[in-house]
This record gives C-alpha cells, sequence and structure tokens, in this order.
C-alpha cells in the first residue's frame, strides 16, 4: 500500500459524517454480509501476504490506528454517534479497506474488490472501475 492510499483512508474516515459511517454500513450490509465466507477467505489471504513479506508489526500499528479512530477512547465524534451495530459494520468495511490496500501487492485483484467493495460503496476513489450504487438500491 503507498503512504498516499493510507494517508487519504485515514483522512477521509477522520472526516466522515454519521451519514458516511451509515453509508460505509449499507456496504457492508451489501458486499460484505451476503459473501461472509469469501470475505473471510480474502481476509486470510492478505493477511497471510502481508506476514509473508514481513509487516505484519507494521499492518498491526496501522489497525490499531483505525480502531483508535473508530472504536477506542478517543473515536470520533461521527463514529461514536453510529457506536452498536452500524458503526460496527462501517468499522468491519473500513478494516476490509485498509486490509486490502495494505497487502494489494500480494493478493489477486479479485480478493483485493472483495475486501474494498463495502467501504467503496462510500468512498468510491478505493474502486474506481466500480461505481457506487445509488444510497438504498439493493444489490441485484
Amino acid at each position: 500500500m503507498s503512504a498516499d492510499e493510507r494517508a487519504r483512508l485515514v483522512s477521509d474516515l477522520r472526516v466522515f459524517s454519521a451519514a458516511g459511517v451509515e453509508r460505509a454500513a449499507w456496504g457492508w450490509d451489501q458486499h460484505g454480509e451476503g459473501a461472509k465466507d469469501r470475505f473471510h477467505i480474502a481476509e486470510r489471504d492478505a493477511l497471510r501476504a502481508i506476514e509473508k513479506s514481513d509487516r505484519g508489526g507494521e499492518w498491526d500499528d496501522f489497525r490499531r490506528s483505525i480502531f483508535e479512530m473508530t472504536e477506542g477512547k478517543r473515536a470520533l465524534v461521527s463514529w461514536q454517534y453510529e457506536h452498536g451495530p452500524v458503526g460496527h459494520k462501517a468499522e468491519r468495511a473500513a478494516f476490509g479497506a485498509a486490509l486490502a490496500l495494505f497487502a494489494r501487492e500480494g493478493i489477486p485483484h479479485q480478493d483485493f474488490v472483495t475486501l474494498v467493495r463495502p467501504m467503496a460503496e462510500a468512498l468510491p476513489w478505493l474502486l474506481p472501475e466500480t461505481p457506487p450504487r445509488p444510497y438504498g438500491e439493493t444489490a441485484a
């Protein structure tokens, strides 16, 4: 993952409004909830790729920084506001996107898409080849 992508993801998550958190949760409902098995396989593949490249410690630090924004003692107001099921779904989407970006060079593109797609509904730059759906439209 490039430093620019990491900085952009963190920056975007920092300025999420409650509506952004809701949109990310909706993205999880559309693309993560029904594909949990595929999502878990992609997560495992990404974590193996990170370990294989000796970047496990760097990933842990990055993952913790996102957790602090969304769930930790210094969680941002928008994430605190949506604490509960909506916030947890959005958090799943955020962690999937972070993992996908972090392991991008070591995983197949389909795994990248699986991990990043839920958050791409809120942050379209993550998956520019697939535009987000209008909010509220369900997956076909």
